[in-house]
């Protein structure tokens, strides 16, 4: 008889938690506001993203995951702007039902599940930017916490994760 893991059941309760309890929808509108703040506070140390959403100013793009959705607008700025109600030329879906099996793919280095509708040429500019952008967090924490202090940090943290994806590994079936 096989026994299953407990850490498939935990994940199992806390997806069903996640995926059946509702937030309050303000709480949800301002996670979505600071998710679309993070998004240009990345974007603004890369002027070749800048550049290239510059030229799909007025895009609608709509990501949804479940029944949950928000929809971006490039500015002519090179930013996003969170915009609601306009016609979407790029709709991505995510077509993983788990929060949990999403982050495991990315701690893989893996992309999630995504089902893509719409421009094409749109979708190719989104993917550039997925591929090319990254979050400089040794940059961000030096601002705070000084050049050695950001690199000591960030290497501890490249370690946890690593135990972490091997652990992963040796626990998925």
């Amino acid at each position: 008889m096989a026994t299953q893991s407990p850490f498939s059941l935990v994940s199992d309760a806390l997806t069903q938690f996640a995926t059946q309890t509702q937030a309050p929808a303000w709480v949800v509108d301002e996670t979505l506001n600071r998710v679309v703040l993070f998004l240009n506070h990345v974007i603004s140390r890369e002027p070749e993203a800048q550049s290239r959403l510059a030229r799909q100013k007025g895009r609608c793009i709509q990501l949804q995951w479940q029944d949950k959705l928000i929809q971006v607008s490039p500015t002519p700025a090179g930013m996003l702007e969170r915009v609601n109600g306009c016609a979407t030329d790029l709709k991505l879906t995510l077509t993983d039902t788990s929060p949990f099996a999403m982050a495991a793919a990315v701690l893989k280095g893996e992309k999630p599940g995504v089902h893509v509708e719409g421009d094409v040429q749109l979708a190719a500019e989104v993917n550039w930017l997925i591929d090319h952008v990254r979050w400089d967090v040794t940059e961000d924490l030096s601002d705070w916490l000084g050049d050695a202090a950001a690199h000591t940090l960030v290497g501890i943290g490249k370690q946890v994760v690593q135990a972490i994806q091997q652990f992963a590994r040796k626990a998925a079936p």
